[in-house]
Parts: C-alpha cells; sequence; structure tokens
C-alpha cells in the first residue's frame, strides 16, 4: 500500500508538471505560428528590399556617370584649351582685322604686325598665312599677299578658299568671291564632302553670295543630287538616314503616369517603347515649326559673314574634332542623367555630324537635324530641310507605320499569380472575376494541404491507450515502465491537440493571405486596367499628331527658303 500511495503522489506531480509542459507547448506552438509568419513577411521584404537595391544601384551607377561626365567635360574644355587655347587668338584676330578695317581706326602696320606675329607664334596653322594674305590685301602688298595665300593654300586649301570667298564677298568683290566659291566646289566629291561644304550652304541659303555665285552653287546642288539619286538603293538609304536623325529627337516617356502598368504588365517595354514613338510626332512638329518661325535675319551683309567667317575659323578644324566629339558623348551623358546606354545609341547617330567627309545627303540631313554638331544655321537647315523634304516624308512614314506595327493587340495583366491579356481593358469584371476565382483555387489547395496526418489524428486515441497500459503497470508493480508510459501517452495527446491548434491557426492564416490577394489583387488588376484604357486613348491622340508633321511638310518650298537679294534670279529644283 506504501508504493501505490507513493506512486499516487508522484502521479499527481507528474500531472502537474505534464500541465505546465502542456502550456509552454502551446506557448511553443504560438510562437512558431507568429515565426512562420515572420518569416513569410521576411522573405517578401527581403525581396522588395533586394528590388529597391537593385534600384539604387542603378540610379547611383546612373549619378556617378552623370558626375564623371561632368568631371570629364571640365578636363576635356582644359585639354582643349591647352592645346588648341592658341588658335583663339588667331580667330578672334581675323573678325578683329576685318572690323578694324572697316572703321579705319587701327594703323596698317599694326594690322600687319598683328598678323605677323600670330604667324611666328602658331607655326602650321592655315589662318595664321591667311591673315598675312588679308593684312598684306590691305596694306596693297600684292606679292606678300601671294606669297601668304599659297602657303595658307598649301596648310589647308579648303579652308583658305572658303575663307576668301567670304572675305572677298564682304569686300562686295564679287567676281573675285566666284572664283574662290568655284575653286572650292571643284575640289568636292559629292559621296565624299568635307564637312565644311555647309559654309557654303548657309551663305548661299542666307542669300550672302552674289548673283553669278548663286547660280554655280545652285546648278552644283542639282548635279550632286541628280549623281547620287541615280546610285542603287539611293532611296532606301535616305529613308534610313532620315529616320536614325528623326529619332534622335525620340524623349524618354513620363512613367508617373502608368505606375501599375510599369509594375504590372509584361507588355510594358513594348507600350513604352511606342509611346515614345507617338510622343515623337509632337516633339518634331515643334522643332519643325521652331526652325521655319524663326525670323530672317535683320544683320548687315558684313554682320552675317563676320558669323559665317566666325564658323569657318572656330568649328571646323579637324585636328579638334577628337576631343570635340569626346564632350559631345559626354554631354549626352548628362542629358539623360546617367544613362550611358542611350548616350551611347544618341552617339552613334550623332557620329555622322563628326566625320570629316560625307556624301552630299548626309550633309544635309546633319544640317537640318544636327546644327549644333554640323554648325549650320538657321537658314540651312530651313534650305536643307525643304529641299529633301520628300526623303524625309517617306522617311517619316515609314516611322509611322514601323511604331503602328508594333502597338499590341493585347496587353498583359501579370498581378501576383494571375497572368492574362486584355485588349482595351472593356472586360475588367471579366478579369476580376477571373482573378478570384483563381483565389479561390489557391486557397481551397492550399486548406486542401493543410490538415493532419493519420498519425496525427489518432495520437490522441494512442496517447489514451498507452496512457492506460501505464496505469495498469504501476498497479502491477512495475512503477518506471509505467511512468514511462504515462509520459509518453500524455505526450502523444499534447501532440495531437498541439497540431489541431496549429493547423486551425495555418488555415486561419491562408484565409486572411488569400482576402488580402483578394482585396489588393482586385485593387491592383482594376487600377492597371484603368490604365490600359488611358494608354489606349493617349497613344491615339498622339500618334493622330504624326499628320501635323506631314501636312507641315508637304507646305515646304525649298525657294521660299533660300533668301532673295535684289539681285538675285535663282530656280533649285527637288529631286
Amino acid at each position: 500500500m506504501a508504493d501505490y500511495t507513493i506512486s499516487a503522489a508522484n502521479l499527481n506531480a507528474i500531472e502537474n508538471n505534464l500541465n505546465v509542459i502542456h502550456q509552454d507547448l502551446d506557448v511553443v506552438n504560438s510562437n512558431i505560428n507568429t515565426t512562420n509568419d515572420n518569416v513569410k513577411v521576411v522573405y517578401d521584404e527581403i525581396g522588395q528590399l533586394a528590388q529597391d537595391f537593385k534600384n539604387y544601384i542603378s540610379y547611383q551607377q546612373r549619378v556617378n556617370n552623370k558626375q564623371d561626365a561632368q568631371n570629364r567635360l571640365v578636363d576635356l574644355q582644359l585639354k582643349m584649351d591647352k592645346q588648341f587655347g592658341h588658335y583663339d587668338v588667331v580667330r578672334r584676330t581675323a573678325t578683329g582685322i576685318l572690323q578694324a578695317d572697316d572703321l579705319g581706326i587701327v594703323k596698317n602696320e599694326t594690322i600687319s604686325n598683328a598678323s605677323e606675329e600670330l604667324m611666328i607664334s602658331t607655326p602650321g596653322y592655315w589662318l595664321a598665312p591667311a591673315l598675312v594674305a588679308l593684312a598684306a590685301w590691305i596694306n596693297n602688298q600684292p606679292e606678300l599677299a601671294d606669297k601668304a595665300v599659297r602657303e595658307a593654300i598649301k596648310r589647308d586649301d579648303e579652308k583658305t578658299s572658303l575663307f576668301f570667298a567670304l572675305i572677298c564677298r564682304r569686300a562686295d568683290r564679287k567676281q573675285a568671291a566666284l572664283k574662290w566659291t568655284q575653286r572650292f566646289l571643284e575640289n568636292q566629291d559629292e559621296e565624299n564632302l568635307d564637312r565644311k561644304t555647309v559654309i557654303i550652304l548657309d551663305a548661299f541659303a542666307s542669300g550672302l553670295l552674289g548673283t553669278d555665285s548663286e547660280g554655280v552653287v545652285s546648278k552644283q546642288i542639282e548635279a550632286w543630287l541628280d549623281h547620287l539619286s541615280d546610285k542603287p538603293g539611293f532611296v532606301e538609304q535616305q529613308i534610313s538616314q532620315w529616320s536614325d536623325a528623326i529619332n534622335l529627337k525620340r524623349e524618354p516617356v513620363d512613367t508617373s503616369e502608368y505606375t501599375y502598368l510599369r509594375k504590372y504588365s509584361h507588355t510594358w517595354p513594348v507600350l513604352e517603347d511606342i509611346m515614345e514613338g507617338a510622343n515623337l510626332h509632337a516633339i518634331m512638329y515643334n522643332y519643325l515649326d521652331g526652325i521655319f518661325s524663326q525670323e530672317v535675319s535683320t544683320d548687315t551683309l558684313k554682320e552675317q559673314l563676320d558669323d559665317i567667317l566666325n564658323s569657318l575659323v572656330t568649328e571646323f578644324d579637324d585636328e579638334e574634332l577628337p576631343i570635340r566629339r569626346e564632350m559631345k558623348y559626354n554631354e549626352m551623358v548628362v542629358e539623360f542623367d546617367g544613362d550611358v546606354d542611350r548616350a551611347r545609341q544618341n552617339m552613334a547617330i550623332e557620329q555622322t555630324a563628326f566625320e570629316t567627309h560625307k556624301d552630299f545627303t548626309q550633309l544635309l540631313t546633319d544640317a537640318a537635324m544636327k546644327p549644333e554638331s554640323s554648325h549650320a544655321s538657321v537658314s540651312t537647315q530651313k534650305f536643307a530641310i525643304a529641299l529633301t523634304k520628300d526623303w524625309i516624308t517617306d522617311a517619316y512614314n515609314d516611322i509611322i507605320a514601323q511604331n503602328r506595327a508594333k502597338i499590341p493587340f493585347e496587353i498583359e495583366l501579370n498581378v501576383d499569380t494571375y497572368n492574362d491579356k486584355t485588349q482595351d481593358g472593356s472586360d475588367e469584371e471579366t478579369h476580376v472575376r477571373q482573378f478570384n476565382e483563381l483565389v479561390d483555387r489557391e486557397k481551397a489547395a492550399a486548406l486542401d494541404k493543410c490538415k493532419m496526418s493519420m498519425f496525427e489524428q489518432y495520437a490522441m486515441y494512442a496517447g489514451i491507450a498507452i496512457g492506460v497500459v501505464g496505469l495498469i503497470m504501476m498497479l502491477a508493480h512495475h512503477g518506471f515502465l509505467g511512468f514511462i508510459a504515462i509520459v509518453a501517452g500524455i505526450g502523444m495527446v499534447i501532440y495531437h491537440f498541439s497540431k489541431k491548434k496549429q493547423i486551425e491557426t495555418t488555415r486561419q492564416n491562408i484565409e486572411n493571405q488569400c482576402e488580402n490577394k483578394r482585396t489588393n489583387g482586385t485593387q491592383i488588376i482594376r487600377a492597371t486596367i484603368a490604365e490600359v484604357v488611358d494608354f489606349r486613348m493617349a497613344f491615339e491622340e498622339k500618334d493622330a499628331e504624326s499628320q501635323n508633321v506631314l501636312d507641315f511638310l508637304e507646305q515646304v518650298n525649298p525657294e521660299q527658303y533660300v533668301r532673295k537679294l535684289a539681285d538675285t534670279n535663282r530656280r533649285i529644283r527637288v529631286n
């Protein structure tokens, strides 16, 4: 009886301890469920953090690229000043000599001394002997002028010819200007024109050349165009050439208007591209209108010629091109906020403006669309566009057709695990219903997996049975083994209820998660579809603006955009 009494006391203590263990297991189980939920949240946050980090790295890289480009521009300007800064003195002196001679307030000896000093200080530079010749001409020293001109021609025949063509026209010596112009043109090949030929176009389009000179230039232009247009594949080349130049005007889309489409549609890259193409129409129209709406210069003949002369001596030294080309690239990196890929793409097209030689049609394209790099005046832009309007129209129609061909018939919706397509957003309710059905199926599938196993279900009965056996063993004086059996039985009962509670908690979590997904997903689908509707409408409106560009080009006539002087009688044929 004593053993039994002791065993009963021990059982009470054991029962109390097991109750405590059971409570602790409930706490642990609750913590495990909380941990599982937290782990899911952490995984989601890690995914978002990874994306945010990736975006930050991309943003920081662009910031660094932009800063590097800005620093590089400073270095390049210093390099330009160091290597070619002494040229600036010669360039400024050229205009200074002309203006001093106009005013008659500087001694001829001073002009001669200044030009001779530059000749000594800038060996090899073509403009130095040209200024000596100019000073000798002013001082009526024909022998010195002849020697200096020959040296200038030896150093750079084409620039010297252009320089004195403009100088003679400035002095109203039209026949001499004509001869220098002819000399320059005779040395040109329309398939391999020097980029400085734009200077003649500037003077011609601005009406700065005399009657005879204009006749020579117009005939030369016709001959060049006739010869080039006879080449196989000429039209295709023009379409490609002008398409590239026009597409340079494309600008990035403001993505803030389409935050949901950008995030929840795999079709967005295509949509972004075609909207960028549609936005081009307004950009191109404003660009053309900005050119043709500019008033004709009211400067005097000498002032306009001085501007062209300054362009010749400042912008067309080929040895400076590598640095200028690199400066242009870095300017694009800054312009595109550090996007080096876009800068490289645009620079690949812009590159033609920095080529020392190109065919005549490329010269016209660069003059019209890349005036900053090709150094063409507004008058030349007008003339180049008017002269080539047929090719521009063909290229523009091709751009329109290509952009429209990329319009997707259906736009993807990719919200969580829901992937489908919509044409115009009119099937919004259908997508909402299908999404809810998907959530219902996913919830049912998740709940179906979330149930107790056979062992977990019958663990309670097994535990009770083992506990009863343990009690019997203890009554039969097998105390230790009976105790072990009772503990094992109670443990199995506790395990059963613990798993049951865990399953119930998990199922509740699944219910909550699915309802959150249903609510958030429905909102996202509706917002994304709303943006689909807005996008389609905005695209149609912007795409329709292409007709404005075509109508604008249709009314352009080259004869309108060559300034007519009193003694002018010109005729230009458009091929």
